[in-house]
This record gives structure tokens, sequence and C-alpha cells, in this order.
């Protein structure tokens, strides 16, 4: 008797990146009804996939049992005993590199995600910089899994119901008799976050008629999402208040969500929220904007300005003389844009 396939999915992190995942994984069980899948990732990020029943996350300690080599075969031969059929590597790191080496030895089928790293290299490097589009990040995960030979479509999206809100939730939220907007104006660094200042306005004048969602993570950023709760009455800040499982839910019922290029994008859009985006050091080109997002709601800064954009994949580099490059967007043009998709969804 055929065995049914059963495949072995890395990606352990970032956010953004394991969230982009989920449109993937959706049009992977669509299409291939029998495929088992188990995904190694982090614990942190299991709510994410909640949607899918029969998806098995395994969560490894990398810390401790897992640390190292001698910890990665330990990861191995656990991996190994759910006797998968092949293995997807959607991350290609040292870790997913090792764990690749392990399981071909065993006779394994192995596939791993193309980075396109030469072509992002062209598009972000100063001289002879090749402004294009590289392709996107889910379209790289399918084609990871079309190489072990599944079916997958990207081009069929697919509709998804707001997540419930509990009634402990709903009676600390505001009530949804004026449009909820979400805003993430935080990022990993700080080519990446829209100068605050400039945000301030952008949340100044939406939260008059809306109610407003602020979302972020850590402490110096939950802070300043306390100040402008305070500051404004129509702004609730959700940050470091709610497990994950609790953002998720609001977040799925938003009408917008405003983010920088972080992982706040991808969530909102795995829910088919209309997301904003702002890109400063970064560029939608790279792959990493928002799946199935219309290219006019990414919002960049202004390049004949600032020829060198995008500078890095990643925002971390910040070349002199561009460190106020997300200041040629304007907060007025942010708030226009916003206001047009909200009254053509209304």
């Amino acid at each position: 008797m055929k065995r049914l396939p059963h495949v072995l999915v890395f990606r352990f992190s970032a956010m953004g990146d394991v969230a982009m995942l989920v449109p993937v994984l959706r049009r992977l069980f669509h299409q291939n009804p029998k495929i088992q899948v188990t995904l190694v990732t982090r614990p942190f990020f299991a709510p994410i996939f909640s949607e899918f029943p029969h998806l098995q996350i395994i969560t490894p300690d990398f810390k401790n049992t897992h640390k190292g080599v001698r910890g990665l075969w330990k990861l191995f031969i656990a991996l190994k005993k759910l006797h998968p059929t092949a293995v997807a590597d959607l991350h290609a790191v040292l870790r997913t590199h090792l764990l690749r080496f392990f399981f071909r030895l065993h006779g394994y089928r192995v596939r791993k995600i193309n980075k396109g790293r030469a072509a992002k290299r062209r598009l972000t490097r100063a001289k002879n910089k090749i402004f294009a589009p590289l392709q996107s990040t889910p379209y790289r995960y399918a084609e990871v899994f079309s190489k072990l030979g599944f079916d997958i479509d990207l081009t069929v999206s697919e509709h998804i119901d707001p997540l419930p809100l509990s009634e402990s939730i709903s009676q600390s939220l505001p009530p949804k008799d004026r449009s909820w907007i979400g805003i993430a104006p935080f990022a990993a660094h700080p080519g990446k976050v829209y100068p605050l200042d400039l945000m301030q306005k952008v949340i100044a004048y939406l939260q008059q008629e809306h109610c407003v969602f602020l979302f972020g993570g850590g402490v110096s950023e939950a802070q300043q999402c306390e100040l402008w709760e305070k500051a404004f009455p129509g702004v609730t800040s959700t940050a470091n208040r709610f497990s994950l499982e609790n953002e998720l839910a609001i977040i799925s019922n938003l009408n917008l969500m405003l983010s920088m290029d972080s992982a706040n994008a991808h969530l909102a859009t795995n829910f088919n929220i209309p997301v904003v985006t702002l890109w400063g050091q970064t560029h939608p080109f790279a792959g990493f904007a928002p799946f199935g997002q219309p290219a006019s709601f990414a919002l960049t800064a202004d390049r004949t300005l600032y020829p060198k954009l995008p500078t890095s994949v990643y925002g971390s580099h910040i070349p002199k003389g561009y460190e106020s490059a997300m200041r040629s967007m304007d907060p007025k043009h942010i708030i226009a844009r916003i206001l047009v998709i909200l009254s053509k969804n209304a």
C-alpha cells in the first residue's frame, strides 16, 4: 500500500516570514487533500496556524535540548520517527543546512528555498542597481512544494472569516460603531520605521472619526503606544496587553491595517484585511510585500530624492544622508490613501 505524503517543513523565524507561509498552506491543503504536513517552528508562532486543524507543529528547543550540532542530531532523530516522505526547507539557514544534510544522508527527498540572494544584492546595491520586482516570498515557498511534486496555485485567493472575540476581550475594546484601523508603527530596524512625530499626525487625524488600535512589542514600544492612548481618546493600545491569539482575533476584525514593512502587515493580510504599508530603506520589490495586496497600497520613500533606495532587504543599512528618507512621505498622503480605501470597502 502506497504511503500518503507527509512533508516536514522548516521555517523557524522571523514572524513575518513565518506568517507568509499561511496562504501557501491554504492552497497546498486545498489542492492536495491527502497530504500531511508537520511544521517545525518556534512555539510562539503556533497561533498563526490555528486555522489548520490537521497541521502538526513541532517546536524545537534551540537553547537547550537542540542546541549545537549534537542537539540538531537529536532533533533529526525525533523528526525521523514521524516517518516523513519529504522535507521542505523554507528557511535555508545553518541549522536547516545541517538538518537537510542528515535527512539526505538517510535517503529522504529534500528541497530548499531559493532566496534569490544575488538578485536581492543587485536590487539593493548603491551602484549599477537593477531596480525591478523580484519573486515574492510566498511564491518562493510554493516553488519548494512544487519541486517535491505537489500542485499549488497561488493565483486563487480564499475568503477567511474574522476570528471571534471572547467576551472578556470585547469588553475591553471600543464598540465597533466606527471603522477599526490598526496601526503597527514599529519594525525591527530603524530604517523601516516612519518617524514617530509624523506617525503621531496620522494617528491624531484618524482617531477623530475611527477607532485606532496600536500594535507593538517590548517595553519601549508599549510605552510609546500608551502615551498615544492617553493623548487621544480614539486610540487603544494592544501592546503587551494581549496574547498573540487575542491580538490575531483583533487584527482579523479590523477594517484596515497601516503597517511598516513588518510582521503585522502579513498577519493582517492573512485575514483579507486591506493593508497599507510604508517602506523606507526597504522596498516591496524585494518580495516581502503583504501577499495579495494591491501595489498601490504600498507607499515608498521618494526615490528621486533618495536614488539608492532600497539600500537593504531588512532595513538594517542606512547610508549617510538617508536618515530622513521616510520623511519624504507626507502624512497627508498616507491619510488620504487610507480614507480612499476605507470608503471603497465601506
